[in-house]
């Protein structure tokens, strides 16, 4: 097992990943007090405009139904671990699609490369200034505030910025002016509601809210590459399973998810 992952790891027993996992289980014991839904999918919180956009049209087109339970990729594997009733995964990132893999609750031969993202700085506000990433102190621009960012050692999009802060030597001076949230919505919300000034999140996020600007985008090769994989659950393979991964590859929800940001792997 890489560093890397084993460092992830080591972060699920922290109070806040624990605080954070509880709260996602209400959501699982909620679910399951439900009707059976035809199919259900676990995905990461940044996939969620354009999948419940993706999901709509599944549903007017086959008359099934599509329950979405979204939070950070380390929760919800960690509930598909305990139990929880997914029928798909989609994760923000390839470790913990790796981990379910090794574990044997996912189906490898449905598993696929689903999506790509652009890591970017946000500011409140619709007009704030751009920032060249380079050059500027982001310590030094937070002053007293904060800057918001997922969980660093455990929620995907957390790991990436940790990363692509510190290639672009500005970890050390900014890591005590971090708030640190369960996943990449939350990020987003507390630039969005003016509560930290700056933060860390998706390109495709930053699209989602009219609230923040986009003043930096991270360079590449600053971070490792952001892919979202999916795959069915083991032994829920289901002819609405499949058909609804079929569905998310198809041409027309291609161009849902590039409408709202996302990139494409290998195009």
């Amino acid at each position: 097992m890489s560093a890397c992952l084993t460092s992830v790891l080591n972060a699920l027993a922290s109070p806040v990943f624990r605080r954070s996992l509880a709260v996602a289980w209400v959501l699982v014991l909620s679910l399951a007090g439900q009707s059976q839904a035809d199919i259900t999918v676990f995905a990461a919180a940044s996939t969620k405009t354009a999948l419940d956009e993706a999901a709509a049209a599944f549903e007017e087109r086959t008359g099934q139904q599509v329950t979405l339970s979204y939070a950070g990729s380390p929760a919800l594997a960690r509930q598909i671990q305990l139990g929880a009733p997914a029928d798909i995964f989609i994760s923000a990132n390839s470790g913990w699609m790796d981990v379910l893999q090794q574990d044997g609750l996912t189906d490898p031969a449905t598993r696929q490369d689903l999506l790509s993202n652009r890591l970017v700085l946000i500011a409140h506000g619709d007009n704030a200034p751009l920032l060249d990433l380079e050059t500027s102190d982001l310590a030094q621009v937070l002053g007293d505030g904060r800057l918001a960012m997922a969980l660093v050692d455990a929620v995907p999009a957390g790991i990436y910025g940790k990363a692509a802060l510190a290639s672009l030597a500005q970890w050390l001076a900014v890591e005590p002016k971090v708030a640190q949230t369960t996943n990449v919505r939350a990020a987003l919300a507390l630039v969005a509601s003016g509560e930290a000034p700056l933060g860390v999140v998706y390109a495709t996020d930053a699209a989602a809210s009219p609230a923040v600007s986009v003043v930096a985008a991270f360079p590449q090769g600053s971070h490792p590459e952001i892919v979202y994989p999916a795959a069915a659950i083991a032994d829920r393979e289901g002819t609405g399973t499949q058909a609804f991964l079929d569905f998310l590859r198809s041409p027309a929800v291609m161009e849902i998810f590039e409408r709202h940001g996302f990139g494409v792997p290998g195009r």
